[in-house]
This record gives C-alpha cells, structure tokens and sequence, in this order.
C-alpha cells in the first residue's frame, strides 16, 4: 500500500505562517521599546507601513487572480521591517511608498514568497534613499531618555544634533573618537539611548528575538555570526591599521548592524541554502558593509551590503553544493 505523489516526500508541521509570524514576535520587544522611546508616532508609522504592505500585496494577487495570502504574515514583516529601517520623525506617507515599492516590484513581479531575488525591505529602504535622500539622512529624533547622538549634551560641543555614525563619517577627529569609543556611548547603543531609525536603536532587544528564532531554528545563527563577526574582524584590522578611529565594538552597535545581521541577512528566501554558503554570505556581506562605512559615501553600509549578497546566492548555492555520492 503505497501513496505515489510528487515531491517533496519530507513534511513538517511547521508552516510557513507558524514562521512568519514568529518572526513578527520576535520583533516585538524591538517595537515596543521604540515606541517606549520616540513616542506613539511609531506606531503609526508602522501600521501605515502594515498596511501599505498587505495591501499592496491584495491588489497585485487580485489583479494577477493569484491565491490571496496576506495572512500568512510575511507581507507584516515586510511592513515591520521597512518601518524599522525609516526616522520616527518621517512623513506618514514615507513608509506607504516603501512597503508599496517592496512588495509590487520586489516581491511580487518575481513571483510572491519563495520567489524573489532581493530582500523586500531592504529594497523598499534603498528606493526610498534615492529617491527622498534628505528624509532617509536626516530628520532624526532624540530618544525619550536619552540624546541623538548617545552622548551627554555637554561631552562636546554640537555633536548632540547628530547621529553616532553620522559623527563618524562628517567629523571623524580624535575626540570625536573617544567619545564614540567610551563605556558610555557603548552602553548607550546596547540598550538604546540613541536616535536612529525605529528598530536599530537596541542592540539588546533584537538580540532577544534574534535567539528566540534560533532556538526554534526558524533563522539560522551561522549567517547572523558570519555577518557580524566579519564586520568586528574587519574593522577591528582597519582600526589597527588606523584606517577607522573607532572599535570594532562600536561597529557592531551602531546603525543596523545588529539588525540586519539578526533579521534582514537571515531571510530564508534570499539567503543560500547550504551551509558553505551562508558562511560566504554573511561573512562578505559584512566585509562589505565595513567597506562602504569606511571609504563610501554614506555612513551607514548595512541595507546595500545584504542586498549586494542577495545577487550572488544562486552562484552560491551552486559553488558550495554537496556532491552526490557516486559522481
């Protein structure tokens, strides 16, 4: 008695909404703090962002008449995470066109979940940078409990009405330095007494729901330890050389490192399959990432470095694939 049908032949009880929706948790105690710490602004943002997501993707399948799965909670983090990489002081109508942008061109042309190419939200966040440079640079806001740049207002002159690694980039002297590297401005990004964009203001919390999704191996570690430890590595070699006045430490906190490493880097569908690949993947994407910080023209390196990587995961995959026994 046998039950002849197409593969695959493996199943799991886990499912991708189960996923998708952990992942949505997981992001939760990043949320929450950001509303904590820049006000309820953030939540309209990112329920505007939500909803521009799902809708977005209703229209496109109704359109296409395509199976309807805005409920399997993929399009949410979509929303979540482009939310998460804009200023809570950005207009209402910044986050729409994002998540728009994400899930019609990005997401759904390819072909919907399991389909497409680039990471939707970190797309969505590299249209909106070329498109509205001066709202996706600027326009930041204090935190609740602390100062934009994470250092006491009278450490040095002016640098409170800037971010850390804008302080980097546009004024990278020696007590620039210092203050950058202090105890102080490390704890500060650690918890999250900085400005920033919405969700990469807490090192602490993403890295709660980070190894959340590990344990439930819904991420894997390998690609989020190969990014960030490249991007400690590699800066931490520049910073001997004195090509880069700060520590590797600071590298790791500051902008969204952490969360892309943890949640961006880590999508199943644009990250390779083998383990060989994910090592590559995240360690050059975070080589990258330190590149572009280092000698590009923007501050911060995460969103272009992860979407670089993006493009060579099928070259990946095929480099790195395990030979059957026998060939």
């Amino acid at each position: 008695m046998l039950r002849i049908s197409p593969a695959p032949h493996i199943t799991s009880k886990v499912s991708t909404p189960k996923i998708m929706w952990s992942v949505v948790a997981a992001l939760m105690p990043a949320f929450i703090y950001a509303v904590h710490i820049f006000g309820e602004r953030v939540i309209l943002l990112t329920l505007l962002s939500i909803l521009s997501a799902m809708g977005s993707e209703y229209v496109f399948q109704k359109l296409t008449k395509r199976e309807i799965r805005i409920s399997d909670g993929s399009a949410v983090i979509t929303g979540i995470l482009l939310a998460f990489n804009i200023s809570p002081e950005s207009p209402w109508w910044l986050p729409v066109a994002g998540s728009a942008f994400a899930i019609f061109v990005v997401k759904q042309i390819f072909g919907g979940i399991g389909y497409n190419i680039f990471n939707p939200a970190l797309a969505g966040r590299a249209f909106l940078t070329a498109s509205w440079p001066s709202l996706m640079a600027g326009n930041w806001a204090p935190p609740a409990s602390g100062t934009l740049s994470g250092l006491p207002t009278q450490a040095i002159d002016g640098i409170a009405q800037a971010t850390p690694l804008t302080l980097l980039k546009v004024n990278p002297t020696e007590s620039i330095a210092q203050s950058l590297n202090s105890t102080y401005m490390l704890k500060a990004l650690f918890i999250g007494k900085v400005g920033g964009c919405i969700g990469e203001t807490s090192a602490l919390l993403l890295l709660i729901g980070a190894f959340y999704l590990f344990f439930k191996k819904y991420a894997d570690w390998k690609i989020s330890l190969g990014y960030i430890g490249s991007v400690f590595v590699f800066s931490g070699i520049l910073y001997y050389l004195g090509k880069t006045p700060v520590i590797p430490l600071f590298h790791i906190l500051s902008g969204g490192v952490m969360l892309g490493g943890l949640f961006m880097a880590t999508d199943m569908v644009t990250s390779p399959v083998t383990v060989k690949g994910r090592w590559i993947f995240g360690v050059a994407g975070g080589i990258i990432c330190v590149l572009i910080r280092v000698w590009g023209g923007y501050p911060e390196g995460v969103s272009y470095s992860i979407l670089i990587m993006n493009m060579f995961v099928p070259l990946l995959d095929r480099i790195s694939e395990k030979k059957i026994f026998g060939r």
